[in-house]
């Protein structure tokens, strides 16, 4: 078994930590509903399905009746069959006699390349359903056909947002024909994505009921709990949960594997790791070399492209004529590239392929025999939406998980049954998020004026908004509604996916070509001048970073150094909705102001990471209004234990450890939260850490660690307590997002401090199953 190929080297026997089988399931079937078009059972009796699993007719009749419905199935379970089977057969039964469009499906996906693999297998289907997608990519005449023929429209909620509502009397007969939403891999909506979506959907009822539609809405994800809750925030509606898999699975082998140290000492001497990207290049490449199809699941999009740039080197020197067939996959190409490699991957021209995230939620891939996944991607329900991309039609699988040198990967690895054995968690976003709600409003109003009556569509607190948004001259009230008066795009207000405004353009000096984009939220610290930059495997220094046009020049070059950025950030309490005390300590939520600024960045060497020097940074401050958790130790009882010196480092230590662990708690990841720490904060006059959303307003993480503070911090003791280290490392408390550096940190110190804190703490958090407050 590939597994056995993995560990047939010797120096890898410790590596693999954890070994467990999830055995085949047979699958159960049943009929074809009486109603299903005659083209559809044709069609899929052709592909080698002559019967529905029963999860499927289940689904199928739900939606066909005009129940709201969510399918919450495992990954490749068939539920696309469980939403195509009503709709399609609508949209034939609807036809006029001359063809004309009498029915209308909307689809929406959280990305381009997703939309155009279900376009793709619709296509193959050959039903002769009109179906076309609506994107960024898509071309004038192609939005005008779609929008006058088009009977399966496929898009993702950016384009709901800001093309088709916003335009919704160019579309008035696809609003006034529509039958059913398909909302597909509805767990990726959470956070702050997760409440725009919400309001998005919201929005997208309204103008349907304008126009006498009132379309059933189909919801679908492999991983995700509570689907039923979850598919009520965002639609609003009250929505009938199938999550009884009836379909075959082949067995599939999980393996949790801790690469070893490297021999290397890192910051402060703390011992180090080998890298989890290197780990999975060797890994990936062992694979290919068996003729293993694998899939790499990687965090960043540097990371992904190291990891395919090491595996093609590796695989050049045992065999030449394999290091083409791997190849890297990742959000910021342009979309021809996004095709080709798609492609090769499908047809089998690529063996192996180290992937962000993008690809996880792209494109449907069968026939892949392995997937190896670098580091914790954030959540249970991530982890395992990636682990489905192997074994698909049924087929045995390989499975690993590469923990990271961090605190969560860690304790993952040394706790298998919180990986395994537990639930996926539950999706948190708050759709009443006030910076979310408003600039929802104004899009709403600008769609069609606001009434009193349509308030309640948007939740409790709209009127609220409504009023502070006329206070603000955004909307003006009139007899006859709230009208959008402003002349700006009110679509513009929304950021809905909360990267922090605009991506970045990255464009080659000297000839203007554009190579891709970063998110702005990360720009400062990726693309600052000076910044060392990797794309497609090769490098790049940023001559200057426009924050303004939102623009970096890039020019070729092997500077043979890194760079990373060092950032300053302060906090500041603006009030506090919630708190509990713990004896003499207290927990708080509420909201907070955070000050961010990148100030410089160090530039090391390659090999050998030795500091070279720090340069420094004239970037604007950012200002984030969020949600933030919070707990305080008072003065006298920190003295007796720890040394007045000792207490930022053991403060910024409990903190780091903290933020790695909260994604086992939320869905989230360490990326989506920040911290800061202080031995005295001016605000509480106290030891004080804080740990908070990255999104403004909040996007309900921080709600969630402060519902399981007492779980979710001894936790992070334990993690910090079971580290083989001496005086802290990354696999407890040290932080790759560290804007200093990771100093001061005292783990002795932070082990101290969480006694203090835990110890009046209660045994159960009595609101742990608790959402967002506001949810």
């Amino acid at each position: 078994m590939a597994l056995d190929r993995l560990t047939a080297r010797a120096d890898r026997a410790e590596s693999l930590r954890h070994v467990e089988v999830v055995p085949a399931r047979e699958a159960r079937s049943t009929d074809w509903p009486d109603w299903l078009a005659e083209p559809l059972r044709s069609a899929w009796a052709e592909r080698g399905i002559p019967r529905p699993w029963e999860h499927q007719r289940r689904v199928a009749d739900l939606a066909y009746d005009g129940t709201h419905v969510v399918v919450a199935t495992g990954t490749a379970s068939g539920k696309s069959v469980g939403y195509l089977a009503p709709a399609l057969t609508r949209v034939l039964q609807a036809r006029g006699p001359r063809g004309q469009r009498g029915a209308a499906v909307l689809y929406l996906s959280p990305t381009k390349a997703l939309a155009r693999d279900q376009l793709s297998a619709l296509d193959a289907l050959g039903t002769g359903v009109r179906a076309s997608t609506h994107d960024g990519d898509s071309t004038p005449d192609e939005r005008a056909w779609t929008r006058d023929h088009a009977e399966y429209v496929l898009t993702n909620p950016d384009m709901l947002h800001r093309s088709l509502l916003p335009g919704h009397e160019r579309w008035s007969r696809f609003w006034s024909s529509l039958e059913m939403v398909v909302v597909d891999e509805c767990h990726h909506y959470r956070g702050v994505f997760g409440a725009h979506v919400a309001q998005i959907l919201r929005r997208l009822r309204r103008v349907c009921a304008a126009y006498g539609s009132s379309p059933t809405f189909v919801l679908a994800s492999a991983t995700v709990a509570e689907p039923e809750t979850t598919a009520r925030r965002l639609t609003g509606l009250e929505v009938v949960p199938v999550s009884d898999d009836a379909s075959p699975r082949g067995e599939t082998t999980i393996a949790l594997w801790q690469p070893p140290f490297s021999g290397l000492a890192g910051e402060n001497g703390a011992p180090v790791r080998r890298s989890s990207g290197a780990e999975t290049a060797d890994l990936l490449t062992d694979l290919v070399v068996s003729g293993v199809r694998t899939l790499a699941f990687v965090r960043s999009r540097q990371g992904a492209e190291t990891v395919a740039l090491t595996a093609r080197r590796h695989l050049g020197e045992v065999d030449p004529s394999l290091s083409g067939r791997v190849a890297a996959y990742r959000g910021g190409y342009l979309p021809e590239e996004r095709r080709e490699l798609e492609t090769a991957l499908r047809s089998g021209a690529l063996v192996g392929m180290a992937a962000t995230n993008a690809l996880e939620l792209g494109i449907d891939v069968s026939g892949l025999d392995a997937v190896v996944v670098a580091g914790f991607p954030g959540t249970r329900a991530a982890l395992w939406q990636q682990f489905g991309r192997a074994g698909r039609e049924a087929g045995d699988a390989l499975a690993v998980f590469v923990a990271r040198d961090d605190p969560l990967d860690t304790y993952l690895v040394d706790h298998p049954a919180a990986l395994i054995g537990a639930p996926v968690e539950a999706t948190v976003f708050d759709p009443e998020n006030p910076y979310v709600l408003g600039p929802h409003l104004c899009a709403a109003a600008a769609e069609i004026p606001l009434t009193e009556e349509a308030l309640p569509l948007f939740g409790e607190r709209a009127r609220e908004a409504v009023d502070a948004l006329t206070a603000g001259g955004l909307l003006r009230r009139r007899p006859r509604g709230w009208f959008w008066t402003d002349r700006r795009r009110a679509g513009d207000l929304a950021d809905i996916r909360g990267t922090g405004g605009p991506p970045v353009q990255l464009v080659e000096a000297g000839t203007g070509r554009v190579l891709g984009s970063v998110d702005a939220g990360s720009a400062h610290g990726t693309v600052h001048e000076g910044a060392v930059y990797l794309h497609q495997g090769e490098t790049w220094v940023s001559e200057a970073l426009d924050v303004d046009e939102h623009v970096a020049v890039l020019r070729r070059e092997q500077p043979g150094w890194t760079t990373s950025a060092r950032e300053l950030v302060d906090i500041a309490i603006l009030d506090e909705q919630q708190h509990t005390t713990w004896g003499d300590a207290r927990l708080s939520l509420g909201g907070v102001r955070v000050a961010h600024q990148v100030v410089s960045y160090l530039r090391r060497s390659t090999p050998g990471g030795d500091l070279l020097g720090e340069e420094p940074l004239d970037l604007p401050e950012r200002t984030l209004d969020t949600t933030a958790v919070w707990w305080t130790v008072p003065a006298e009882r920190l003295t007796p234990v720890l040394d007045r010196a000792d207490l930022p480092g053991a403060a910024h230590a409990a903190e780091h450890a903290s933020i790695g662990l909260l994604p086992l708690f939320a869905t989230c990841d360490r990326w989506d939260i920040g911290g800061v720490s202080t031995a005295i904060h001016p605000d509480t006059g106290m030891l004080t850490v804080f740990v908070y959303d990255g999104h403004p307003g909040g996007a309900g993480f921080a709600e969630r660690g402060y519902a399981v503070a007492a779980a979710w911090l001894r936790a992070t003791q334990e993690t910090i307590l079971s580290c083989r280290c001496a005086e802290g490392c990354p696999s407890c408390v040290q932080s790759p997002k560290c804007g200093n550096q990771n100093n001061p940190l005292d783990k002795a110190g932070a082990v101290r401090l969480l006694d203090l804190l835990l110890e009046h703490a209660p045994d159960h958090d009595p609101s742990s199953e608790a959402g967002p407050a506001r949810a």
